[in-house]
């Protein structure tokens, strides 16, 4: 089925997590709040719309990093009844992608549910105190991409790193649903 996130609630303050990755690495989301801000991007593997952008994905966190932005992943799916979310798949679709960046799991699903995640791709722009400026698309390229794409994601986030606030015009982003327990 597929979703729209809701519109940003502009100012929402991030909650605290700290989640680990397959390998059973720790992460906490403040450590990665870069000196420009953080995405937090909510993927998974299974999905079409995840698995058409995840090279663009991983192009445009790559150039965010590099800009000084932190950039974290969280699967909040159910894998044990969506197997191809499972961690070891996890661990194998970033290593194909050229993931750049942490992709945790959320094991209890809390970290979904307490960020209001709708569907899978879900994009949080944080502007560098923490402060929800982005919940958009990636790019206008769709499911089919495109070599002339506008890259909404990044020039959203610049626009955070240089004012602290994002965009007031912003398209959600669409996806398959996130699946619950």
């Amino acid at each position: 089925m597929r979703l729209d996130t809701p519109i940003c609630d502009f100012g929402w303050k991030a909650p605290e997590f700290t989640l680990k990755d397959p390998d059973g690495n720790s992460f906490t989301m403040s450590d990665h709040l870069g000196q420009k801000g953080l995405l937090i991007a909510f993927i998974c593997n299974h999905c079409p719309y995840v698995k058409n952008i995840a090279d663009r994905l991983a192009q445009d966190t790559s150039d965010l990093l590099s800009e000084g932005f932190g950039v974290l992943a969280v699967m909040s799916n159910d894998y044990t009844d969506y197997e191809a979310d499972s961690p070891p798949l996890m661990k194998r679709f970033a290593q194909e992608h050229g993931f750049a960046f942490p992709y945790l799991v959320d094991e209890t699903q809390e970290v979904g549910k307490t960020y209001g995640a709708v569907c899978i791709p879900d994009f949080f722009g944080l502007n560098k105190d923490g402060a929800l400026q982005y919940r958009g698309r990636l790019d206008d390229a769709g499911l089919v991409g495109s070599d002339t794409r506008d890259r909404t994601l990044i020039n959203a986030m610049r626009q955070i790193a240089e004012t602290g606030q994002g965009p007031r015009e912003q398209i959600a982003s669409m996806g398959c649903s996130i699946k619950w327990r």
